[in-house]
């Protein structure tokens, strides 16, 4: 494909943001639109957790091929980012613990810490006593502990700004507040996208609205991704930046905090299956406190200073789906669950590679919307 072609958007998360940045980066004409305010969906309500070895689970193993891939980028993605954006991201290379509270979670932790290190993975086992001098205010008598040492963080609300002004300092044009209502089709190709009454031709168009993607008006049945809504409910506390009461990202049962360096501490998330419900529930708040407290008993002084609600954009096998879409002109980067941060820059690069070279990143080939049709019970 010449550079200088057009391709449409539609999503201003930080993958279709990624997308669009590396595609404006190469010369191509890019316009990219969203419902709402760019960054401000499942991007902005997530923790902005990299944690490909800590996360790595029994049958999720072609997944972690592209999770580990996406988190060596991470480094130098920051970097990039940074300077073409002006704006600090908020990476921080901190760890990750994950602790067990009770000598029950130790045995699932120690047969999770077997699997991951039969895999290659970086963790190394903590007693209680180890895992208590890297988070001090860890409960008293904390059995043992996982320790991911390449496993980090950053910022996603940082993150989100930063892919917007460098999406928008290399040229690319942004459509907030600007429903896409439709797909342009010429002979069965996709030529574009529809905004109400206009139409916005395009060589290339990239469906990456999360949860939304099956929910695009006038989608060929052939590419409707088989995505859908996983509520989360989060919260965020205040630490003393002095003496904050968790140091780097820790899980423990059905908990994880992760600490940012102005002193906010996120507490997340529920899992649920409700839709699209945007309510703040009383269980689900007391849920959140009540695994975080077991954990950190000092939680409890901490002021509370912001709930929400998120959406995660979850496939039918928890894993992304990303490139060609089996109609012409139409590439797809959604269903990333609980991974879309991870995965941002390999994403990004991905899409960009396909559309550029027409050829597929190999990480990325085990997870096309094929996938899907291949496990359909054949007919007759």
């Amino acid at each position: 494909m010449a550079r200088s072609h057009s391709i449409a958007i539609i999503g201003a998360g930080v993958s279709g943001l990624g997308i669009g940045w590396r595609l404006a980066q190469a010369g191509c004409h890019v316009c990219v639109f969203d419902r709402g305010q760019a960054g401000r969906g499942a991007s902005w309500a997530a923790a902005g957790m990299l944690a490909a070895n800590a996360e790595a689970e029994p049958g999720e193993e072609a997944l972690l091929g592209l999770t580990l891939a996406s988190q060596k980028m991470w480094p130098g993605f920051t970097r990039e980012l940074e300077q073409a954006s002006g704006q600090d991201i908020g990476y921080l290379e901190s760890g990750t613990l994950v602790a067990a509270t009770n000598r029950d979670e130790l045995e699932q932790l120690r047969f999770t810490f077997e699997y991951q290190r039969g895999l290659g993975l970086a963790v190394e086992w903590l007693n209680g006593v180890e895992a208590r001098r890297r988070e001090p205010y860890l409960r008293s008598g904390i059995p043992g502990a996982i320790w991911a040492p390449t496993d980090h963080q950053v910022d996603n609300r940082k993150l989100a700004e930063a892919l917007k002004a460098a999406y928008l300092a290399a040229g690319g044009g942004l459509y907030e507040g600007c429903a896409v209502t439709g797909l342009d089709l010429t002979g069965g190709r996709v030529t574009g996208v529809q905004t109400g009454d206009k139409t916005h031709k395009a060589d290339s168009v990239v469906l990456a609205a999360g949860s939304w993607s099956r929910d695009l008006p006038g989608l060929p049945p052939l590419a409707l991704p088989p995505v859908r809504p996983v509520k989360g409910q989060m919260l965020s506390l205040r630490m003393n930046q002095a003496d904050p009461v968790v140091k780097g990202v820790l899980w423990a049962p059905k908990i994880y905090l992760v600490p940012r360096a102005d002193g906010r501490l996120i507490v997340g998330a529920t899992v649920e299956e409700k839709g699209y419900d945007p309510h703040l529930t009383a269980g689900g708040v007391l849920a959140l406190l009540d695994a975080a407290w077991r954990a950190i008993p000092a939680i409890e002084e901490l002021p509370i200073e912001e709930m929400w609600v998120g959406y995660r954009p979850t496939s039918r096998d928890d894993a992304p789906i990303l490139g060609t879409s089996g109609v012409d002109g139409l590439l797809v980067a959604t269903g990333h669950h609980r991974n879309g941060i991870l995965l941002a820059p390999i994403t990004a690069e991905a899409i960009a590679r396909e559309i550029l070279t027409g050829q597929p990143l190999p990480e990325a080939t085990p997870f096309t919307l094929e996938r899907f049709r291949q496990a359909l019970p054949a007919a007759g």
